[in-house]
C-alpha cells in the first residue's frame, strides 16, 4: 500500500539519504568500478551487417560465461556496441574514440572492415587500449601496420591464400581470373593468390576490382568469361560474394570454369540457393568438428542464443572477448602493456580455440595461428547447416611464413 508523505517525513528521508552519501562514498565507487567495459565496434548495417552481427553474439556469450565465472580481476564485466557500417571508415573511427574517450572501455574489439581494422589499430594504440581486431583479414594488421596493443583471431590474407593455392592449381588449372573487392581486403588476398601462381608457374589472364555493395556483377563476370581461365577465383564477402556468386551460376559460369576463391562463410552458403553452393574455399572455423573437444558445448551454447548454429564470425567474437579476460587475468591488471606482454606465445585454452591443434598468438607479431579448413561447399550435408565439406585441415603455422615475411616491426612503450 502507497503512504503519503508529508513534508516533514520527506525532509526526513533527504536527511538520511545525505547522511548515507557521506558514510558510504566508498561503495557507491566501487559499485561503479566493478563493471569491465568491452567495446565492439562491428558493421551492423549494410554488406557485412550479418558478419557484425554474428560477432556480436559470439562476443555475448564470452561476455555471459566470464561473469558466471566470477568476471575479470573478480569484476563483472559488460558489452557495449557500436555500428561501425560496413564501408565508412570515418564513422568506425567516430565510435572507437567514443568508445575508448566517452564510454571508457577497457578493451576494444572489432572490426569485419580489413581497411577499419587498420583504421582502429591507429586510434586504440594512440590511445593505448587492448584491441582484438576479430575479424579484418588484411595483412599489414599484423605485419607492416602492426602495434603492440593490437591482437588478431582471423587469419591474415596470405595464409588463407597459401592453403588453398596448391590444390586449386594442380587440381582445376593454372590460369585464374581474378574477381576482387576494391579495398584492403581484396588487394592483400589477390596479392597473396598472385605470389602462389607465380611460384607455381601459372598464369593471370586478368582480374576486376569491384566496389564495396555492389549489386551488379555482370559486367565482371562477362569479363572473366571473355578471358577464359581454369580458375575463376571470387574474392568477394558478405552480401556482395551472395550477390556476385548468385548471378556466376545464372550466367552458367560454374559449368565452364572453376569457381573457387580463399575465404568462405557460413552466412554466404546460408544466403545462397543450393545450386549456388559451389567451388572450393577456406572456412578459418567450423562448427562441425565430432571428435574435438568443447566444440559440441559451444554449438549448443550459440544455439540456445541465436537459433543457428555458429559460425567462424561468432567464433571469433567469442575468442576475441575471451583472449581479453584472459590477458587480463593472467597479468593480474588492466594495464594494457602488462596484458600485451601477457598474450605473446599466449595459447588459447582448448574450450576457447576449439580446433583440432588448438590455437596460440604469435611472439612479437599479434598474430593468432589456428587450423585452416580447405573444403568444398555444398548444397546440403548430412545435417542441417552442413553446408561446407572439409576435404584438408591445414595448420596456421604451414602456412604463415616467417615472422620477417610479415614485415612487422613491433614498438612498444618504454
Amino acid at each position: 500500500m502507497l503512504r503519503k508523505l508529508d513534508r516533514r517525513s520527506v525532509i526526513k528521508a533527504a536527511a538520511a539519504a545525505g547522511v548515507a552519501q557521506l558514510a558510504g562514498p566508498f561503495v557507491i565507487t566501487a559499485r561503479a568500478a566493478d563493471e569491465i567495459k568491452f567495446g565492439l565496434d562491428d558493421p551492423l548495417t549494410g554488406t557485412y551487417a550479418e558478419l557484425g552481427k554474428n560477432e556480436q553474439i559470439g562476443c555475448q556469450l564470452a561476455i555471459d560465461q566470464i561473469n558466471a565465472k566470477g568476471g575479470i580481476l573478480g569484476r563483472k564485466v559488460q558489452l557495449l556496441v557500436e555500428d561501425s557500417t560496413s564501408a565508412d571508415t570515418g564513422i568506425a573511427v567516430q565510435k572507437a574514440r567514443k568508445l575508448i574517450d566517452r564510454d571508457k572501455v577497457d578493451f576494444l574489439l572489432g572490426n569485419v572492415n580489413s581497411a577499419m581494422a587498420l583504421a582502429l589499430g591507429e586510434v586504440s594504440n594512440e590511445l593505448k587500449t587492448l584491441h582484438i581486431v576479430t575479424g579484418g583479414h588484411t595483412d599489414p594488421v599484423t605485419g607492416t601496420d602492426c602495434h603492440w596493443n593490437v591482437f588478431r583471431v582471423c587469419n591474415t590474407t596470405r595464409m588463407e591464400t597459401n592453403s588453398v593455392s596448391k590444390t586449386l592449381f594442380t587440381k582445376y588449372g593454372k590460369k585464374w581470373y581474378f574477381i576482387t573487392p576494391d579495398y584492403a581486403f581484396g588487394h592483400t588476398l589477390q596479392e597473396g593468390f598472385e605470389a602462389s601462381l607465380k611460384k607455381l608457374g601459372g598464369t593471370e589472364v586478368g582480374a576486376s576490382l569491384t566496389p564495396l555493395g555492389a549489386t551488379d556483377f555482370s559486367s565482371y563476370l562477362i569479363q572473366a568469361q571473355a578471358a577464359n581461365p581454369d580458375v575463376i577465383i571470387v574474392l568477394l564477402a558478405g552480401q556482395d560474394a551472395v550477390n556476385g556468386l548468385k548471378q556466376a551460376v545464372q550466367f552458367g559460369l560454374d559449368k565452364r570454369f572453376h569457381i573457387a576463391g580463399a575465404q568462405q562463410e557460413l552466412e554466404v552458403l546460408e544466403g545462397l540457393p543450393p545450386e549456388a553452393r559451389i567451388g572450393t574455399w577456406v572456412f578459418e572455423w567450423y562448427w562441425n568438428q565430432p571428435n574435438v573437444p568443447h566444440v559440441a558445448e559451444f554449438v549448443d551454447a550459440i544455439k540456445k542464443k541465436s537459433g543457428r548454429v555458429p559460425t567462424a564470425r561468432t567464433w571469433f567474437g567469442y575468442a576475441s572477448t575471451w583472449t581479453c579476460a584472459l590477458a587480463a587475468n593472467t597479468a593480474k591488471s588492466l594495464e594494457a602493456v602488462k596484458m600485451a606482454k601477457a598474450l605473446q606465445d599466449f595459447p588459447l585454452p582448448p574450450e576457447i580455440a576449439l580446433m583440432p591443434d588448438g590455437a596460440a598468438f604469435r611472439a612479437g607479431q599479434n598474430q593468432l595461428i589456428p587450423n585452416l579448413f580447405v573444403g568444398t561447399a555444398q548444397a546440403q550435408g548430412a545435417a542441417e547447416d552442413d553446408l561446407f565439406k572439409v576435404t584438408q585441415l591445414v595448420k596456421g603455422k604451414d602456412v604463415a611464413g616467417t615472422l620477417d615475411s610479415t614485415g612487422c616491426k613491433m614498438t612498444w612503450p618504454a
